[in-house]
Formats: structure tokens, C-alpha cells, sequence
């Protein structure tokens, strides 16, 4: 029986293996992971943090703004508290106000509580936190500071009787007006779309509305005496500021008045309307010749004026704090329930995921795994046909291709070993059957007990004894107790010997034995090796006709001694070379004594080259073209 081709045993290369499949369905999962939970974390915390951080930035604005408002209308802190309280429960912020010393003027939380180490703004109606207000300048006066500027309610119930007579004056001329308050109490019309033509002005009576009341007029007399005594300090001309806080000189110098500022916005983003109309600069007639240092000396005095005058009607400056309950100055974002919710469900699908990958490639590998377990149950119950299918070629494919050729070599053991069984009772029984007979013979008395059936008797025994030292040197190598003894022998003589051993029986059979001379010599047991040879010789000269011969040559090759036994009898079909040196093998099946032996002699030559640490292998043209064995060996030292 043949065998196949064995699969090759080489590395399985990375990208197919076993490893290199799970490292890479590894690395995909943990990627997928690593990017979905990124992804989701970014945008949950990224939304988060713009919704927290524009919660805690509005609150911040609302209590700088209700604050700064209240230092704006009143000449001291001692009303605040209530105000802290509320706003304090209102934007869940911790709020405390200190004096400029850091003597605790009002805090949210309980008393003992220390304070930050740093304010959070300063509350100064004279100063603006240009830092919490946006658009305002460092240094600007709380556009809601208007001090003795504030109307008294009778000059408000006229100013507004007024304003509305105004705005159904534009009506009548199909335009709409809206009222807005200033910090005094003064209204001012704003003209929706704009008024080109001035009609606010000129027919509307927009000018009588402007006009400076009886509190304004004494509060601009009271800033006008403040501004000189500023301007007599510092050596500059005198002037006077008009009702909307506007100046201009008499003379042939006149000069600008400061740049109107920005509008201060408040916590909401909405501007805050001023305390008296925008000043308008006046033109100037010709350019000072100082390069502008007059006039901004003239625009210091103006606001120094304004600040002495609104001093005691505003709280003193102040110290705001602003932390989280538990004192922290930087907030502590939490996740909401919903985003926690959108988290916990993407770290689950990015779970599921993970499993499900993770249950595939199991599977994948698990299917193999239970076929080949499938098959050796088979086996062990005496299946030796059992088969897997190698669908890879990964490490699996190779345990499975493995697997199928220790099945396919167990099968053909199991064979030989049935067949062995066969051939051991039939080459025993032929000669007990001689043996037996002829002995029944001489008892019953039909043959008489003379020289030629005891030569035929003995003849029979050792052929018999032939067969039992065969199979005991052919356990013997299958054990592994087969013992050689080398020694440093002579090739001729060991082929002289075994030519002369057989020349006899080459004589009776019509066959010519020669032997070629070789003079080379090496290590061998030299019983074993006559014994190898002799078999290589009582095999040719059983398969040579009459008139044939059998040639006995050694030579040396590459550092190895070769011993050929050529015959010009039978011949091996190409088919049955494989074959030669199993047990009990032979071409021709009916095992007829004439035409060959046990069927171990080959085998035996075969162990007893190996256990030399050499190789037996056989050669033919093919049928009726002769065969040659050859023993290859060792030279040794």
C-alpha cells in the first residue's frame, strides 16, 4: 500500500496563522473599542463642559451684575445679604463680599467658613471689572452710578407725560417711537428704522424732552465746581460742562471732548442705557499746539470730577467671591443622567461587539477542534478510516493534516499487522505440515524412517527455525534491542565469505556468482553484515533462472561504502519497488516455495542497514530486466 506525499512541515506564515489571526481580530476589537468609547467621550464631555461652563459663565455674570448694580444704586453694603442669599440659592454658587481689608461684609455660606485665597472680581462702581463685563474698559464708571443725577419722581411723571406725547406725534407721521429708561429715570425715544429727517427733533418736540431738569441742572453745577477746581490745580483754561456732560470753550480755541465710549453691556448681553444723552464731540477750530496733552488733561479732570462727585452716592469698593459649595474656585463638572445613559449604552454595543467577534472566532475555532475530536473517538473505537477535512492553513490545517496522516499510518500498520498475522500462520504451518505428516507417515507405517525423510525432516526444521529467527530479529529491531557490535572489518572478506557461503546453491540453481574485489574497509558488526548480504544474495539467486547471474560489487561514494547484489533474473515492476523490503511482501502471491521465501529476508536487511546508521533501497528497469540491492554505509574511521 502506497503512501501519500506527507504535507509540508515549514513555518505557517504570520498573516495565516493561528497568532496572527487572533492578534489582529484583537487589535480590530480593541480599535473599534478604543475609538467608539473616545468618541463618545469627547463629545459627551466636550458637550458637557460648553453647557456647564456657559451655565457657571451666565451665573458668574448674573451675580457680578446684580452686585455691581446694587454698588451702583446704593451708598453702602449694608443691605446686601439678601441679595447674596438669593442669588447664592438661585446659581448653587458659594458667595461671599469683603471690604478691600477682606473684612466679611455678607457670604452664603455658614459663619466660620474660610475664604479663597483669591478674589474672584472687584466690585467698584468708579472701577469696572473690564474682566466680567464684557465690552467695558478697565477703569470705566458704572454706566447705573448716576448720583445726584437720579430724577425725582414728579421730574419722571413729567418727562414721561412728555415722551408720550412724542412718540403719538411720530405716530401721526407714521412713525413708531419706543420708550426706554436711563439708570436716572429719564426716558429717551428711540425712532424705529431711524429718523433722517429729524422729525423727532423738530416737530415731535424731542428737543423739550432733552432738556435739562431742575435736579440735573443742580447736579451739573455741583460737577462743573468740582471740574474747576481740577482744572485751576493743573494750570488749565476754565470751561464749563453742559447738561449732557458735553464741553466747549469761548474763544478762538475750542476743544474735543472725550471720544464717546463703548456701551456697557450687562450680565444679559442687552446695552445698558447711559446716565445722560452720548456726548457729541465738538469740532475743533485749530489743533492745539501742545500735541493733544491739554486736551487729555482736560478729559482727566472731567472724570476725576464725576468720581468725586458720585463717591459717597455708590457702596465702597468691595472684594467678590465666588466658589462652588464645597469651596472649590474651579466648578466640577458631573455628567448628566441622559449623556451617563449614552455612555452606558455605547460601552454596551461596543460590548456586544466585542462578544460577538469574539463568539465568532471561537466558533471558528472551535469546529475543527470537535471534528478532530469526533475522529479520534472514531479511532479509538476502531474507526481507522477516520478522517478531517483541512479547510485552512494555519496551525488548525496543520494539526488536522497531522492528525489525517497518523490516521492514514495507523490504517496502513493496522494492514500490515493483520496481514503479518496471515503470513506468520501460513509460513509456520507449511513446515509443521510437512513435519506432522511424514511423522503420522512413519507411525501408521506407510513411509519407513530412512536417511532421505530424515533429511527431508531436518530440512523442514530448519527452514522452520529460519522463520522463528527472522521474526525474532525483526521483534528484536521493533523493540529497539537490536545490538550490532561494529568492528573495523575488510569488505572483500566479508564478500568472499558470503559468496562462498552461496556458491553451492547458486551451482545447483544454474546461476554464475562473482564477486568484484574491493579493497576498502570499515566499521560494521561483521556477523550482521554477512547475515545482510547473504539474504541480498539468496534473494537474487532465488529470482535468477537458470543460466543467470548474480554479481556481488563494494565501492566507495562520498564518504560512504556501497555494497550492489545485481541479478539478471525477474525483475521488480515499478509498482512494487516501494514495497521490496516489507514483511512478508512478495510479487508473487501464491507463495510457492520455488519461486520464494518467508517474506522477512528483505525486511531484516532493511533493519540491519539502519541499526548501521545506513539505508537498503532497491532498484529494476523492470519485469525480466533484473533488480539491484544496495546496502549503503558508513565508511567510520
Amino acid at each position: 500500500m502506497a503512501r501519500e506525499p506527507r504535507r509540508a512541515r515549514g513555518r505557517v506564515p504570520f498573516r495565516k496563522s493561528l497568532l496572527g489571526r487572533l492578534l489582529l481580530s484583537f487589535v480590530l476589537v480593541a480599535t473599534c473599542s478604543v475609538a467608539a468609547t473616545t468618541w463618545l467621550a469627547v463629545q459627551t464631555t466636550s458637550g458637557s463642559l460648553q453647557q456647564e461652563q456657559s451655565r457657571y459663565l451666565a451665573n458668574d455674570a448674573l451675580i457680578y451684575g446684580k452686585l455691581a448694580e446694587y454698588a451702583a444704586t446704593h451708598a453702602n453694603w449694608g443691605g446686601i445679604a439678601p441679595t447674596v442669599r438669593q442669588l447664592a440659592t438661585t446659581t448653587q454658587r458659594r458667595i461671599a463680599v469683603t471690604t478691600q481689608d477682606r473684612r466679611l461684609v455678607a457670604d452664603s455660606a455658614p459663619v466660620g467658613t474660610p475664604l479663597p485665597q483669591t478674589q474672584s472680581a472687584a466690585l467698584d462702581p468708579l472701577h469696572v471689572d473690564a474682566t466680567m463685563v464684557p465690552g467695558a474698559t478697565a477703569g470705566d464708571i458704572d454706566p447705573r452710578a448716576v448720583g445726584p443725577f437720579r430724577l425725582l419722581p414728579g421730574e419722571r411723571k413729567d418727562l414721561h407725560a412728555m415722551a408720550r406725547r412724542s412718540v403719538a406725534c411720530l405716530a401721526d407721521y407714521s412713525l413708531a417711537g419706543e420708550i426706554a429708561d436711563g439708570p436716572s429715570g429719564r426716558p429717551s425715544i428711540k425712532v424705529v428704522g431711524g429718523d433722517p429727517s429729524g422729525m423727532l427733533d423738530d416737530l415731535c418736540g424731542g428737543r423739550r424732552l432733552a432738556a435739562a431738569t431742575a435736579t440735573e441742572s443742580s447736579a451739573v453745577a455741583d460737577l462743573n465746581s468740582r471740574l474747576k477746581k481740577c482744572l485751576s490745580s493743573e494750570n488749565l483754561p476754565p470751561l464749563e460742562l453742559n447738561p449732557d456732560l458735553t464741553w466747549g470753550r469761548s474763544g478762538p480755541v475750542t476743544v474735543q471732548s472725550p471720544a464717546p465710549r463703548a456701551p456697557i453691556k450687562d450680565y444679559s448681553g442687552a446695552p445698558v442705557p447711559t446716565a445722560m444723552p452720548v456726548p457729541t464731540p465738538t469740532p475743533a477750530v485749530r489743533e492745539p499746539k501742545d500735541g493733544g496733552v491739554t486736551e487729555r488733561k482736560t478729559a482727566d479732570c472731567v472724570d476725576a470730577a464725576r468720581r468725586d462727585q458720585l463717591r459717597d452716592f455708590v457702596a465702597p469698593a468691595a472684594y467678590l467671591f465666588v466658589t462652588d459649595p464645597s469651596g472649590a474656585t474651579t466648578p466640577r463638572f458631573a455628567l448628566s443622567r441622559s449623556n451617563t445613559l449614552r455612555i452606558a449604552g455605547v460601552a454596551g454595543l461596543v460590548l456586544a461587539l466585542a462578544a460577538a467577534v469574539t463568539l465568532l472566532l471561537a466558533a471558528r475555532l472551535v469546529r475543527p477542534l470537535r471534528a478532530l475530536t469526533d475522529a479520534a473517538q472514531r479511532m479509538r473505537d476502531g474507526d481507522d478510516s477516520a478522517r478531517v477535512t483541512v479547510a485552512t492553513g494555519d496551525e488548525i490545517g496543520r494539526l488536522s493534516a497531522a492528525f489525517n496522516d497518523m490516521s492514514q499510518e495507523r490504517q496502513r500498520l493496522a494492514e500490515q499487522r493483520k496481514a503479518m498475522v496471515s503470513d506468520v500462520a501460513h509460513e509456520l504451518r507449511t513446515p509443521v505440515s510437512n513435519i506432522r505428516g511424514w511423522l503420522e507417515a512413519v507411525e501408521d507405517g506407510v513411509a519407513e524412517p530412512d536417511d532421505a525423510l530424515n533429511s527431508s525432516l531436518l530440512e523442514e526444521a530448519l527452514q522452520l527455525q529460519h522463520i522463528i529467527d527472522d521474526l525474532q530479529d525483526l521483534a528484536a529491531a521493533d523493540a529497539g534491542t537490536l545490538r550490532v557490535h561494529p568492528e573495523a572489518v575488510r569488505l572483500g572478506d566479508i564478500l568472499d565469505q558470503v559468496a562462498s557461503a552461496h556458491r553451492a546453491r547458486a551451482a545447483a540453481a544454474g546461476v554464475a556468482l562473482t564477486v568484484t574485489p574491493a579493497d576498502l574497509g570499515l566499521q560494521a558488526d561483521p556477523v550482521r553484515l554477512r547475515q545482510a548480504v547473504g539474504n541480498l544474495v539468496s534473494n537474487a539467486i532465488r529470482h535468477t533462472p537458470p543460466g543467470g547471474s548474480v554479481s556481488l560489487k563494494g565501492r566507495s561514494d562520498d564518504g560512504h561504502i556501497l555494497i550492489d547484489v545485481a541479478d539478471t533474473g525477474a525483475g521488480i515492476a515499478p509498482d512494487d519497488l516501494p514495497h521490496v523490503f516489507d514483511r512478508f511482501w512478495r510479487a508473487e502471491k501464491s507463495r510457492n516455495r520455488s519461486t520464494g521465501g518467508s517474506g522477512l529476508g528483505l525486511s531484516i536487511v532493511r533493519q540491519l542497514a539502519d541499526s548501521h546508521g545506513g539505508q537498503a533501497t532497491a532498484t529494476s528497469p523492470g519485469r525480466d530486466q533484473g533488480s539491484t540491492f544496495t546496502l549503503r554505509l558508513p565508511a567510520g574511521p
